[in-house]
C-alpha cells in the first residue's frame, strides 16, 4: 500500500512539474496599443465587441483557462491568424474598399457558421450570432457602399468599351512581380473566361480566366485539389451603373491572381496569391506575408481547393 502510495505521489509531481513548465512554453497573448479603431454605430460594435474582438483586436479579453498551456497555446494562434487577417483596433489604417471587403467576408463566414469558431462559441455562448445581429452587420455594410457607383472613365461607344475592356489589363512597360514572386502575365486575356460575376456591394464587375491546366481541371471536375501548374485570373473592373440599369465595365480596379505550386506555397495549400491593383497594376503587400491574408479569405472556399467562383459541374467549358 505504501509502495502505491508513494507511486501515485510521483506520478503527481511529475505531471504537476511537466505541466508547470509548459507554462512557459510560447507566448501568450498580447494586446498591443489601439491605435485606429473601427468606428460604428453602437449596435454594430456591440456585436463586434461580442462576437469578434477577443480574436479579431488588440483588447482580446481572456477567461483563466485561455491562460494556461497547452490551451494558451492554441488561443494564441487562432488570435495570431485572426488579426492577421484584419484588426479592428488598426482598421482605419485600412482602405474603405478593404474594410467593407473585410467587412462582407465577416458576414459570409456567419451566414455559412464558420464563425465565431465552435470552439470558441463552445466556451463562450453569447458569441453566437442570431439572425437578427446578421442582419444588423449586412444593413450597416450594405450603407457604407454608395448608391450608384460614378466612374469618370465611363465609355460610351460599345466597340471601344470591349476593345479596352480587353487590352487596359495590359501592363504599361514590363511584367509587375509581387512580393512573393507571383509575377503578372497579360497572356491571361488569350485564356478560357471560367466564369463571370458582379459585385453590387462594392460595384465591380469580375472576369475569371483559367490557363489551360485549370480549364482541363475544371471541364473533368478534378478540382479538389487543382493540379500543379493551375493558374487563374479574376480581372476586376469597376462598374458604371446607368439609370436605364445598364452596367458597364469602367477603369480597371485590379488584377488578382492564384497559381499552384505547392513546393513554394506549402503553408497555403499550395496556392500562392498576387493582386496588381489599378491601371499601373501596383502589387499589393509590402512583404510576402500577404499571401498568408489572401489565402485566410479563401479559405471559407475549402471545398473547391480555395477558389471561388467556379462554373456549374453541367456547364461544359468550350
Amino acid at each position: 500500500m505504501k509502495i502505491l502510495t508513494r507511486k501515485t505521489g510521483w506520478i503527481t509531481a511529475i505531471f504537476v512539474l511537466v505541466i508547470t513548465a509548459m507554462q512557459f512554453i510560447g507566448q501568450p497573448v498580447q494586446n498591443h496599443p489601439v491605435t485606429a479603431p473601427i468606428k460604428a454605430p453602437d449596435e454594430v460594435l456591440g456585436i463586434l465587441r461580442r462576437a469578434c474582438y477577443d480574436c479579431h483586436s488588440n483588447e482580446s479579453q481572456l477567461s483563466w483557462y485561455d491562460k494556461i498551456a497547452p490551451v494558451s497555446w492554441l488561443v494564441s494562434a487562432d488570435v495570431k491568424e485572426a488579426r492577421s487577417r484584419f484588426n479592428f483596433s488598426t482598421w482605419d489604417t485600412l482602405s474603405p474598399a478593404n474594410q467593407q471587403g473585410f467587412l462582407w467576408e465577416m458576414v459570409n463566414m456567419a451566414l455559412t457558421g464558420k464563425m465565431p469558431l465552435d470552439s470558441y462559441a463552445a466556451t463562450h455562448p453569447q458569441a453566437r450570432l442570431t439572425a437578427e445581429d446578421i442582419t444588423t452587420l449586412k444593413k450597416y455594410v450594405n450603407e457604407l457602399s454608395p448608391a450608384v457607383y460614378h466612374d469618370t472613365t465611363v465609355i460610351k461607344d460599345a466597340d471601344k468599351a470591349f476593345r479596352q475592356f480587353r487590352e487596359r489589363s495590359a501592363p504599361p512597360t514590363g511584367n509587375p512581380i509581387a512580393a512573393n514572386g507571383v509575377a503578372y502575365t497579360p497572356d491571361f486575356r488569350k485564356w478560357q473566361v471560367i466564369s463571370t460575376t458582379n459585385r453590387f456591394d462594392n460595384h465591380s464587375i469580375r472576369v475569371v480566366y483559367g490557363n489551360d491546366i485549370a480549364a482541363k481541371a475544371i471541364k473533368e471536375n478534378r478540382v479538389n485539389p487543382f493540379p500543379e501548374g493551375s493558374t487563374i485570373v479574376k480581372v476586376v473592373w469597376n462598374s458604371i451603373e446607368e439609370t436605364n440599369g445598364d452596367i458597364l465595365p469602367g477603369s480597371l480596379n485590379s488584377v488578382q491572381i492564384m497559381t499552384k505550386d505547392n513546393k513554394r506555397f506549402a503553408n497555403s495549400k499550395g496556392w500562392g496569391f498576387a493582386k496588381f491593383n489599378g491601371t499601373a497594376l501596383k502589387p499589393y503587400g509590402a512583404t510576402p506575408m500577404f499571401n498568408t491574408t489572401c489565402f485566410n479569405c479563401h479559405k471559407i472556399a475549402s471545398a473547391n481547393d480555395y477558389v471561388f467562383n467556379l462554373p456549374l459541374p453541367n456547364n461544359d467549358l468550350q
